[in-house]
C-alpha cells in the first residue's frame, strides 16, 4: 500500500551492471535430517551473501560480477566455480596463495540451524580499498555490500568505508548495502553505532525488522527504522514471513510476503534483495520491486542450500501482474 498521495517516479540507479563484493565460504552440513554429531556424510555447499546476490541477479537476467578474494586451494576453486556456473562473472576473484578459503559448518537443530564460521585469516579477511579500483567498477550502476565484511578486519572495513565516503550525489554508481548483522563477528556494544553509521550512507539500505530491534531498539517498527536511517534514497525493511516496506523519497510501500513451506530460511534475505534490485533496475514501480523480492526469497527458502530455482519466468510474470487483491488472495491460500 503506498503512503503517498501523488508520488514522482521512484529514484533508480543508471543503467548498466550489477558488481557483489565479499566473502564467500565453502559450506558443509549433513541432511536436514540428521545431526551433526552423529551424520557420516556432508554436503559441500557455497556460502556467502553477496555472492548469493550475485547468483540470483543472474538468474533474473542481470549482468553481474562478484568481487572477492579466495584460497588457491581445492575449496577456493570449487566455490569460484560454482559461482562462475551460476552466469556471474568472476574474472575479479583473485586466490590467495598464503591464506585460505573460509568454511563455515551448519548444524541442524528442531528449533534453528545453527552456524560455526572458520574464517580467521581467509584470504577474503585481507580484502581492502584496492578492491574498488577494478575496471568493472566503471560501468557498474550498482555496488552491492554488506554488514559482514566491515567485521572481517580492518582492511575490509576500510574497504566499506571508503565505498561509501563519496558523497551520493556524486558517486559514479549506486550503492547498496544490506545490513546483514552476524553478531559472533563483532566485538561486544560495536556493531550498532558502526551498522546505523554505514546503513545510513547507502542509496539503497537493506535491514531485517528483527535485526534492527535486536541492533537499535527492541520497540522498533519499520517507520522508527527509517527515523533511525534517513539518509537511503530507498530503505527496505523486510519483516520475516509477513511484509516488506520500501521508504523513498515520496512515501512508502508495504506489500504482504507470499506464503512459503519454509524449508531452511538462511539466503532468503540474499534473495530478496536479488529479486528487489532486478525490479528497481528493470523500471519496475517500487510495489513491484518489493514482490519480486518476495517471489525471489521464496526460492531460497523451499531449499537447504541458500541458492534455489526460480519460478519460471511466465509464473513470476503473472504473480507481478496481479491485482493488490489478488497478490493478498495468494498470499492466503
Amino acid at each position: 500500500m503506498n503512503s503517498a498521495s501523488a508520488p514522482r517516479a521512484a529514484w533508480r540507479p543508471r543503467e548498466g551492471p550489477v558488481v557483489c563484493v565479499g566473502e564467500t565460504m565453502a559450506a558443509l552440513a549433513p541432511a536436514p535430517a540428521e545431526s551433526l554429531e552423529s551424520a557420516e556424510d556432508l554436503r559441500v555447499s557455497v556460502a556467502g551473501a553477496e555472492s548469493n546476490v550475485a547468483m540470483y541477479l543472474a538468474d533474473l537476467g542481470i549482468p553481474v560480477s562478484w568481487l572477492s578474494a579466495l584460497g588457491d586451494d581445492a575449496l577456493g576453486r570449487r566455490v569460484r566455480a560454482t559461482v562462475g556456473a551460476a552466469g556471474v562473472d568472476v574474472g575479479g576473484v583473485r586466490h590467495d596463495p598464503d591464506r585460505p578459503t573460509g568454511l563455515l559448518v551448519k548444524e541442524p537443530a528442531a528449533a534453528r540451524t545453527r552456524v560455526h564460521y572458520y574464517r580467521g585469516g581467509s584470504a577474503a579477511s585481507a580484502l581492502g580499498p584496492e578492491v574498488l579500483k577494478d575496471d568493472r567498477l566503471r560501468s557498474a550502476s550498482v555496488v552491492h555490500l554488506t554488514g559482514i565484511t566491515p567485521a572481517l578486519s580492518p582492511s575490509c572495513r576500510s574497504l566499506v568505508e571508503e565505498a561509501l565516503a563519496t558523497p551520493p550525489d556524486e558517486r559514479p554508481y549506486a550503492i547498496s548495502f544490506d545490513v546483514n548483522h552476524r553478531p559472533a563477528l563483532w566485538p561486544p556494544g560495536t556493531a550498532a553505532p558502526a551498522l546505523r553509521d554505514l546503513a545510513d550512507r547507502a542509496d539503497i539500505t537493506f535491514v531485517g525488522l528483527d535485526e534492527a530491534q535486536d541492533l537499535w531498539d527492541a520497540d522498533l517498527e519499520p517507520d522508527g527504522v527509517r527515523a533511525l536511517l534517513p539518509h537511503p534514497r530507498l530503505l527496505v525493511v523486510k519483516d520475516g514471513g509477513r511484509t516488506a516496506t520500501v521508504f523513498g523519497e515520496d512515501g512508502s510501500w508495504t506489500v504482504p510476503a507470499l506464503r512459503t513451506d519454509v524449508v531452511e530460511p538462511v539466503g532468503a534475505g540474499d534473495a530478496f534483495a536479488a529479486g528487489f534490485l532486478t525490479g528497481l533496475l528493470g523500471g519496475a514501480g517500487l510495489e513491484r520491486a518489493l514482490r519480486l523480492g518476495h517471489i525471489t526469497a521464496g526460492s531460497a527458502l523451499q531449499v537447504t542450500g541458500d541458492h534455489g530455482p526460480l519460478p519460471d519466468r511466465v509464473k513470476i510474470e503473472e504473480l507481478l501482474g496481479l491485482s493488490a487483491h489478488d497478490w493478498a488472495q495468494v498470499n492466503r491460500a
